[in-house]
Protein backbone atom coordinates (compact mmCIF):
# COMPACT_ATOMS: atom_id res chain seq x y z
CA UNK A 1 0.00 0.00 0.00
CA UNK A 2 2.55 2.29 0.54
CA UNK A 3 4.82 1.50 -2.60
CA UNK A 4 1.48 2.39 -4.34
CA UNK A 5 1.09 5.56 -2.76
CA UNK A 6 4.87 6.29 -2.92
CA UNK A 7 4.29 5.48 -6.79
CA UNK A 8 1.12 7.70 -7.25
CA UNK A 9 2.84 10.58 -5.92
CA UNK A 10 6.16 9.97 -7.95
CA UNK A 11 4.06 9.57 -11.18
CA UNK A 12 1.80 12.59 -10.08
CA UNK A 13 5.24 14.68 -9.64
CA UNK A 14 6.59 13.66 -12.51
CA UNK A 15 3.34 14.48 -15.05
CA UNK A 16 3.41 18.18 -13.39
CA UNK A 17 7.40 18.52 -13.96
CA UNK A 18 6.26 17.67 -17.62
CA UNK A 19 3.81 19.87 -17.72
CA UNK A 20 6.22 22.53 -16.82
CA UNK A 21 8.63 21.17 -18.81
CA UNK A 22 6.26 21.17 -21.48
CA UNK A 23 5.13 25.06 -20.86
CA UNK A 24 8.55 26.20 -20.65
CA UNK A 25 9.79 24.11 -23.47
CA UNK A 26 6.28 26.07 -25.49
CA UNK A 27 7.21 29.45 -23.93
CA UNK A 28 10.70 29.14 -25.48
CA UNK A 29 9.54 27.69 -28.63
CA UNK A 30 6.99 30.71 -29.34
CA UNK A 31 8.60 33.76 -30.43
CA UNK A 32 6.62 36.47 -30.46
CA UNK A 33 7.11 38.78 -33.87
CA UNK A 34 6.31 42.56 -34.12
CA UNK A 35 3.18 42.85 -36.63
CA UNK A 36 4.23 43.12 -40.33
CA UNK A 37 3.53 46.27 -41.84
CA UNK A 38 2.47 46.69 -45.52
CA UNK A 39 4.51 48.29 -47.23
CA UNK A 40 4.58 49.42 -50.92
CA UNK A 41 7.19 48.28 -53.01
CA UNK A 42 9.65 50.22 -54.73
CA UNK A 43 7.65 49.92 -58.17
CA UNK A 44 4.73 51.59 -56.45
CA UNK A 45 6.39 54.67 -55.24
CA UNK A 46 7.21 57.89 -57.50
CA UNK A 47 10.87 58.76 -56.67
CA UNK A 48 10.33 63.32 -57.05
CA UNK A 49 13.82 64.69 -57.46
CA UNK A 50 13.17 68.42 -56.69
CA UNK A 51 14.84 70.54 -59.54
CA UNK A 52 15.68 74.88 -59.43
CA UNK A 53 12.87 75.79 -62.31
CA UNK A 54 14.63 77.53 -65.00
CA UNK A 55 13.29 80.88 -65.91
CA UNK A 56 11.06 81.07 -68.81
CA UNK A 57 12.06 82.47 -71.78
CA UNK A 58 9.54 83.50 -74.17
CA UNK A 59 10.60 81.89 -77.63
CA UNK A 60 11.10 84.03 -80.37
CA UNK A 61 8.09 83.57 -82.83
CA UNK A 62 8.06 84.60 -86.42
CA UNK A 63 6.28 87.50 -86.63
CA UNK A 64 4.51 87.66 -90.56
CA UNK A 65 4.59 90.94 -91.56
CA UNK A 66 1.16 92.71 -91.91
CA UNK A 67 -0.26 93.29 -95.69
CA UNK A 68 -0.03 96.53 -95.73
CA UNK A 69 -2.67 98.05 -97.49
CA UNK A 70 -2.40 99.61 -100.98
CA UNK A 71 -1.81 103.70 -101.09
CA UNK A 72 -1.48 104.02 -105.10
CA UNK A 73 -2.96 101.93 -107.81
CA UNK A 74 -1.02 100.10 -110.62
CA UNK A 75 -0.74 102.98 -112.95
CA UNK A 76 0.94 105.47 -109.67
CA UNK A 77 -2.25 107.37 -108.94
CA UNK A 78 -2.60 107.73 -105.19
CA UNK A 79 -5.33 106.24 -103.28
CA UNK A 80 -7.16 109.09 -101.25
CA UNK A 81 -9.27 107.90 -97.93
CA UNK A 82 -12.18 110.31 -97.39
CA UNK A 83 -9.85 112.19 -95.46
CA UNK A 84 -6.31 112.86 -95.59
CA UNK A 85 -3.39 115.02 -94.36
CA UNK A 86 -2.19 118.18 -96.46
CA UNK A 87 0.83 119.53 -96.19
CA UNK A 88 1.18 123.60 -97.24
CA UNK A 89 4.81 124.12 -97.99
CA UNK A 90 4.35 127.65 -98.66
CA UNK A 91 2.80 128.28 -95.00
CA UNK A 92 4.69 125.28 -93.31
CA UNK A 93 1.47 124.05 -91.97
CA UNK A 94 -0.19 120.95 -92.08
CA UNK A 95 -4.27 120.30 -92.10
CA UNK A 96 -6.91 117.94 -91.94
CA UNK A 97 -8.46 117.55 -95.41
CA UNK A 98 -12.18 116.29 -96.41
CA UNK A 99 -11.49 114.54 -99.62
CA UNK A 100 -14.75 115.02 -101.67
CA UNK A 101 -14.39 114.30 -105.33
CA UNK A 102 -18.27 115.64 -105.75
CA UNK A 103 -17.28 119.13 -105.15
CA UNK A 104 -16.12 120.95 -108.34
CA UNK A 105 -13.11 123.16 -107.11
CA UNK A 106 -10.83 122.62 -103.45
CA UNK A 107 -11.80 125.07 -101.41
CA UNK A 108 -9.48 126.55 -98.34
CA UNK A 109 -10.81 127.85 -94.63
CA UNK A 110 -10.11 131.80 -94.92
CA UNK A 111 -11.27 135.04 -92.80
CA UNK A 112 -11.04 138.36 -92.97
CA UNK A 113 -10.50 137.98 -96.90
CA UNK A 114 -9.68 141.85 -98.21
CA UNK A 115 -9.32 142.37 -102.09
CA UNK A 116 -6.47 144.53 -103.31
CA UNK A 117 -4.46 145.95 -106.25
CA UNK A 118 -0.34 145.15 -106.87
CA UNK A 119 1.75 146.03 -109.86
CA UNK A 120 -1.83 146.23 -111.48
CA UNK A 121 -2.98 142.74 -110.76
CA UNK A 122 -5.55 141.56 -108.25
CA UNK A 123 -4.49 140.15 -105.12
CA UNK A 124 -6.14 138.99 -101.82
CA UNK A 125 -5.51 139.00 -98.49
CA UNK A 126 -6.36 136.47 -95.78
CA UNK A 127 -6.07 134.94 -92.94
CA UNK A 128 -6.21 130.81 -91.71
CA UNK A 129 -8.90 129.56 -89.66
CA UNK A 130 -10.32 126.62 -88.10
CA UNK A 131 -12.22 125.86 -85.14
CA UNK A 132 -11.79 129.66 -83.61
CA UNK A 133 -7.95 129.48 -84.29
CA UNK A 134 -6.90 132.52 -86.64
CA UNK A 135 -3.25 132.57 -88.02
CA UNK A 136 -1.05 135.06 -90.09
CA UNK A 137 -1.74 136.79 -92.82
CA UNK A 138 -1.04 135.45 -96.27
CA UNK A 139 -0.94 137.67 -99.16
CA UNK A 140 -1.69 136.20 -102.95
CA UNK A 141 -2.45 137.12 -106.26
CA UNK A 142 -5.72 136.05 -107.72
CA UNK A 143 -5.97 133.55 -110.85
CA UNK A 144 -9.58 133.81 -110.86
CA UNK A 145 -13.10 134.61 -108.98
CA UNK A 146 -15.84 131.71 -108.64
CA UNK A 147 -19.22 132.15 -108.59
CA UNK A 148 -20.81 130.03 -106.08
CA UNK A 149 -24.35 129.19 -105.14
CA UNK A 150 -25.22 127.96 -101.87
CA UNK A 151 -28.42 126.04 -101.21
CA UNK A 152 -29.55 128.89 -98.69
CA UNK A 153 -29.29 131.62 -101.32
CA UNK A 154 -30.25 132.30 -104.85
CA UNK A 155 -27.61 134.48 -105.44
CA UNK A 156 -24.48 133.18 -106.39
CA UNK A 157 -21.49 134.33 -104.36
CA UNK A 158 -18.61 135.97 -105.86
CA UNK A 159 -15.27 134.58 -104.07
CA UNK A 160 -11.52 134.95 -105.12
CA UNK A 161 -9.36 131.81 -106.45
CA UNK A 162 -6.02 131.34 -105.32
CA UNK A 163 -3.26 128.79 -106.68
CA UNK A 164 -1.44 127.60 -103.95
CA UNK A 165 1.57 124.33 -103.66
CA UNK A 166 -0.12 121.88 -101.63
CA UNK A 167 1.90 117.86 -100.91
CA UNK A 168 0.13 114.67 -100.15
CA UNK A 169 2.68 111.82 -99.35
CA UNK A 170 5.04 112.60 -102.09
CA UNK A 171 2.51 114.05 -104.38
CA UNK A 172 3.89 117.67 -105.02
CA UNK A 173 0.96 119.94 -106.77
CA UNK A 174 0.06 123.21 -106.99
CA UNK A 175 -3.93 123.23 -107.36
CA UNK A 176 -6.73 126.50 -106.81
CA UNK A 177 -8.43 126.79 -103.88
CA UNK A 178 -11.77 129.14 -103.46
CA UNK A 179 -11.48 130.77 -100.12
CA UNK A 180 -14.47 130.53 -97.93
CA UNK A 181 -14.94 130.48 -93.78
CA UNK A 182 -15.01 126.98 -93.35
CA UNK A 183 -14.05 127.76 -89.74
CA UNK A 184 -17.03 126.13 -88.13
CA UNK A 185 -16.26 122.91 -89.93
CA UNK A 186 -14.39 119.98 -88.97
CA UNK A 187 -11.95 120.01 -92.08
CA UNK A 188 -10.35 123.68 -92.91
CA UNK A 189 -9.32 122.45 -96.44
CA UNK A 190 -11.56 120.49 -98.48
CA UNK A 191 -9.88 118.57 -101.85
CA UNK A 192 -12.00 118.61 -104.87
CA UNK A 193 -12.10 117.51 -108.36
CA UNK A 194 -9.64 120.15 -109.74
CA UNK A 195 -7.21 118.37 -107.18
CA UNK A 196 -8.13 114.67 -107.70
CA UNK A 197 -8.84 114.30 -111.54
CA UNK A 198 -5.74 112.60 -113.28
CA UNK A 199 -3.50 112.03 -110.26
CA UNK A 200 -5.76 110.45 -107.56
CA UNK A 201 -8.89 108.04 -106.92
CA UNK A 202 -10.94 108.28 -103.82
CA UNK A 203 -11.92 105.45 -101.66
CA UNK A 204 -14.57 106.60 -99.16
CA UNK A 205 -14.60 103.84 -97.14
CA UNK A 206 -11.26 104.43 -95.89
CA UNK A 207 -9.58 107.34 -94.10
CA UNK A 208 -5.52 108.79 -93.88
CA UNK A 209 -4.38 106.44 -96.62
CA UNK A 210 -1.43 108.49 -97.03
CA UNK A 211 1.50 108.97 -94.52
CA UNK A 212 1.24 112.39 -92.82
CA UNK A 213 4.15 115.17 -94.06
CA UNK A 214 5.35 117.87 -92.12
CA UNK A 215 8.92 119.57 -92.61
Amino acid sequence: MKHWKILSIALATGSLAACSTTQDQSQKDVKFEPPVMEQETEEGIEEVVEKDEPIMVEEEKEVKPAVAAATKTADGKLILGEQEWVYFPEFKATAKARVDSGATTSSLSAVEVKEFERDGKQWVKFKPAQKGKVGKEISLPVVRFAKVKQSSSDAPDKRPVVAVWIQVSDLKEKTEFTLVDRSHLDFPVLLGRSFVRDVAIVDVSRKFIQPKVSK
